[in-house]
């Protein structure tokens, strides 16, 4: 029933209701007023002023005490005077700040109102004895009514669609806040994921090496224990820079690129799997960073994946990059568990795939024959200068 307010809002809406009344009161007893009957004029102005008072605050309150002074008004059959002015800005709130009950019972009284000033008016002698030759002068009175306190109420009406259409826009752009910040927390989820499962998948083929060869090969341990300490350097600092996003997200910070492909293969190949890539046709041009950044966490994640569940043997890299896409794939020979088709994929595949299609691109990953396979096929815009090479022998990377 009563809308909240700021405490100024209130003090504000008082003291013009309190002028209101001081200019209110002097008019009211100058009106017409039958002796002894000043008291009349002094109840309908303080009426009056109290439905200004409470009328942001309270627009239900405001109209029913605002009824209250026009029904006291034509029961001493008072002529309209300065205090009505209050009716028309109690009809703005209800249509302003009502609520729908209130809006429509503000609407209501315009007709209604309306049509008890017309018959007031000559019901009760202020104009004359109402005749059938008064007809065109009684409706012409009741559009004027109509007109008057309708602007008042049509202008609320308008207000009121301002501040929704204010507050849809706010909480539209609110919504818009909350996806990017869910969009920005599942990209920095999937990159810690990708960072941390790749590293201790490297850091644990590491460890289990140099404990194998501990008393063997002294020097194969300590280049072990040396990657390690690379690959957890390496881990910590990307972890930091996802950190630093995450206290402020304004600033992306730098992503991994092409250039870092080689580091990544050099850390596979330091765990002791064979690797082995082929990149044919090579890209030509600068490649779009989007694209380099997929291609980048797919490979991360799909070595990853044959370091962890893979069976040992080597694994086969191949990247094509042709004018208006890139072939990715990646095979290793699968390990023998007889429940690995059964069980649901894990964050790591869903990963890559969200990847891939954030791009508009496709991954499929499964068995191939014996082995485990991962095909991506990420698209390159045709303007960013990359055309099939002409002419242009495989390279092979080992």
């Amino acid at each position: 029933m009563f809308r909240p307010l700021r405490p100024l809002q209130v003090v504000f809406d008082v003291l013009v209701a309190l002028a209101f009344a001081l200019v209110a009161l002097p008019a009211e007893l100058a009106t017409g007023a039958t002796p002894g009957t000043e008291w009349v004029a002094v109840v309908l102005v303080l009426i009056m002023g109290a439905a200004v008072a409470v009328r942001r605050l309270s627009p239900g309150l405001s109209l029913g005490v605002a009824w209250t002074g026009a029904l006291l008004q034509m029961t001493a059959e008072r002529n309209p005077g300065f205090v009505d002015i209050a009716i028309f800005a109690v009809l703005y709130v209800t249509a302003a700040y009502g609520s729908r009950i209130v809006f429509w019972a503000g609407l209501a009284s315009v007709g209604v109102g309306s049509a008890a000033i017309t018959i007031y008016l000559f019901r009760w002698g202020l104009i004359g004895q109402f005749s059938w030759s008064d007809l065109p002068s009684a409706v012409a009175i009741l559009i004027a009514a109509l007109f008057a306190l309708g602007l008042a109420w049509t202008s609320g009406a308008l207000v009121r669609n301002v501040l929704r259409g204010r507050a849809t826009r706010a909480a539209q752009e609110r919504a818009e806040a909350e996806t990017a910040a869910e969009q920005e927390r599942t990209r920095i989820a999937r990159d810690m994921h990708d960072i941390v499962a790749h590293s201790l998948a490297v850091i644990i083929a590491q460890s289990d090496g140099a404990r194998y060869a501990a008393a063997a090969d002294p020097a194969a341990q300590s280049a072990a224990l040396g990657t390690i300490s690379t690959t957890a350097r390496s881990a910590l600092s990307d972890v930091r820079l996802l950190l630093t996003q995450l206290r402020h997200s304004q600033s992306d910070g730098p992503q991994p690129t092409l250039a870092d492909l080689e580091q990544l293969y050099a850390q596979v190949r330091a765990a002791g799997v064979e690797l082995r890539v082929d990149v044919d046709p090579a890209p030509r041009g600068e490649v779009p960073a989007s694209v380099e950044l997929a291609v980048y966490r797919i490979l991360q994640e799909a070595l990853t994946n044959a370091l962890r569940h893979g069976k040992g043997g080597p694994v086969d890299v191949s990247l094509a990059w042709w004018g208006d896409r890139v072939d990715l794939r990646v095979r290793n020979e699968a390990a023998s568990d007889p429940g690995a088709e059964r069980r649901a994929p894990g964050h790591g595949l869903i990963g890559m795939r969200e990847r891939a299609q954030l791009i508009g691109g496709r991954l499929d990953a499964g068995p191939d024959g014996a082995a485990f396979a991962v095909s991506a096929t990420l698209p390159v815009r045709a303007d960013d200068g990359l055309r099939a090479p002409a002419n242009d022998s495989p390279r092979e990377f080992s």
